[in-house]
């Protein structure tokens, strides 16, 4: 891999905008596409949640955008409003970082219509929306296409399946025939690639392999209890490990509302999302959570798709999921961009061999721990291993060591 961006072709404002959050190499799909999006190449790009997508397309497009022009440069469609804030928000931070003065509008579907044709009004170079409300608009005639020199399809094996890929043709067919066309998704069929290239000129495949391997730098653990003590193993690991912010992951979203109105009832900050949330009650919980407002998030792993939150440092898994490979999406959201994490999983005895079967399949260590006067602790002897971290404290003078009492 390069060691720096800058033989991948990117001006120096961007280096040192990227310093400033503390990129300095880039990760491999960002090594691999740059340099191909430079050439304005069209590119179907494949690589797993968290490896640096956004920034693998975003970079480019500030490297040639024209900031003199007001006029819409670039497109960037998402299939939902979590996806096109995230992204949105990753443009404004880059734009303040490397001194840029690109503008860019978030545009979103059930959103006010007026406000945002006000938006579209100041002429912002990119445009980040839901494929319906972008069409709508160039309908409108308060959107063109004619100006637009790349669009790029995120998560595209949602919006090129059967019921978006009729919208998002006809958005393309209202831009020139010299247009770039990227798209990108962690996982792309042999039919969403057919698909692409029925509207792609030669484009070029980049597939970043998934080794389904969890990150290395997160830490897994599991706690056994009954069915009917889960929510109690719960609220005592949050106790013991008073994580700055995480996920609580819950197979059956209808169990979400009751988790969280538990949690809150044990004084804990914590939000849900689920589908049949409003977006902007979904809105609030994800900007409280990102900001640090709220502790926990609890969600499931329909509601967390496509979610990227920087400063997870816990995952819960309050249920094993169901699909093996569901755990090391969960388990990646946290240590991302070199960071360490943990995952903690709760589980019952006849789940036990479950969890034992995931990291066997990824040949990963999943240590089960216990927790003991508010202590993660080894199991077998809790009061011996309670003690040793209770004498370690004392001999290393640390104030407020001891382990804190849980009711």
């Amino acid at each position: 891999m390069s060691n720096s961006f800058e033989v991948l072709g990117l001006g120096p404002a961007l280096i040192d905008g990227l310093k400033k959050q503390g990129i300095t190499e880039p990760m491999e799909i960002q090594e691999r596409v740059i340099p191909l999006a430079l050439q304005r190449k069209d590119i179907i790009g494949q690589s797993k949640t968290g490896t640096g997508k956004t920034l693998a397309y975003v970079l480019p497009i500030f490297e040639w955008v024209d900031i003199e022009k007001r006029e819409l440069q670039a497109l960037i469609l998402a299939p939902t409003y979590e996806l096109v804030v995230q992204i949105h928000k990753e443009i404004e931070r880059l734009a303040a970082d490397s001194g840029k003065a690109v503008a860019a509008a978030a545009i979103i579907g059930e959103a006010n219509i007026t406000r945002q044709i006000e938006r579209l009004k100041e002429k912002p170079q990119i445009v980040v929306g839901s494929t319906g409300r972008i069409l709508e608009l160039i309908n409108k005639k308060k959107l063109s296409g004619h100006t637009i020199k790349t669009i790029v399809i995120d998560e595209a094996d949602r919006l090129l399946d059967k019921d978006n890929i009729d919208i998002v043709k006809a958005v393309i067919k209202t831009t020139l025939r010299e247009r770039q066309l990227m798209i990108f998704s962690a996982t792309i069929s042999q039919k969403t690639v057919e698909t692409a290239r029925e509207i792609m000129k030669e484009p070029e495949i980049v597939k970043v392999e998934d080794k389904d391997t969890v990150n290395p730098d997160i830490t897994n653990y599991y706690f056994v209890c009954d069915r009917r003590d889960k929510f109690e193993m719960l609220r005592k690991l949050i106790h013991a490990v008073n994580p700055e912010k995480a996920i609580v992951f819950i197979n059956n979203s209808d169990d979400i509302l009751v988790t969280t109105e538990k949690l809150k009832y044990h004084k804990l900050k914590a939000e849900g999302i689920h589908g049949t949330h409003e977006k902007e009650e979904r809105k609030k919980a994800l900007e409280a959570f990102r900001e640090g407002r709220v502790q926990l998030l609890v969600a499931s792993d329909l509601a967390a798709r496509g979610l990227d939150i920087k400063g997870v440092t816990h995952i819960f898994n309050l249920e094993v999921p169901e699909n093996p490979k569901d755990y090391l999406h969960r388990a990646g959201r946290t240590g991302r961009a070199g960071s360490s994490g943990t995952a903690l999983s709760i589980v019952t005895e006849r789940e036990e061999e479950q969890i034992n079967k995931i990291a066997r399949a990824y040949k990963i260590q999943i240590e089960k721990k216990d927790v003991f006067k508010g202590k993660i602790v080894d199991t077998g002897n809790p009061r011996k291993e309670a003690s040793q971290y209770k004498n370690k404290g004392r001999d290393q003078g640390e104030k407020g060591f001891r382990p804190k009492k849980i009711d």
